[in-house]
């Protein structure tokens, strides 16, 4: 499922305007993210967590050259599904 998939099911589902449901997704993602880049943990009770999670440095190679680099730390953002969620596929 596409992005534009997405709104049409959005808009089935809620009963709203394609423009509408397009406009709740884009917030949605803009208010994730902008919690994400200040630090928040984002929890959707029944849903699942967003957070950022930190990848420690650690030692690399250059695929090409096959050179040891450091790679440094980084952060990176995840989801977890809540066991609600996970459960209810089974």
């Amino acid at each position: 499922m596409n992005k534009n998939e997405l709104v049409r099911a959005i808009a089935n589902k809620a009963g709203i305007t394609l423009k509408d449901a397009s406009i709740a997704l884009d917030g949605f993602i803009g208010a994730i993210t902008d919690g994400l880049n200040a630090g928040e943990k984002i929890q959707i009770s029944g849903f699942g967590t967003f957070e950022i999670k930190t990848k420690p440095e650690r030692d690399g190679f250059n695929p090409k050259t096959g050179e040891k680099i450091r790679v440094s730390e980084t952060k990176i953002p995840a989801f977890k599904f809540g066991k609600a969620y996970k459960d209810s596929f089974n």
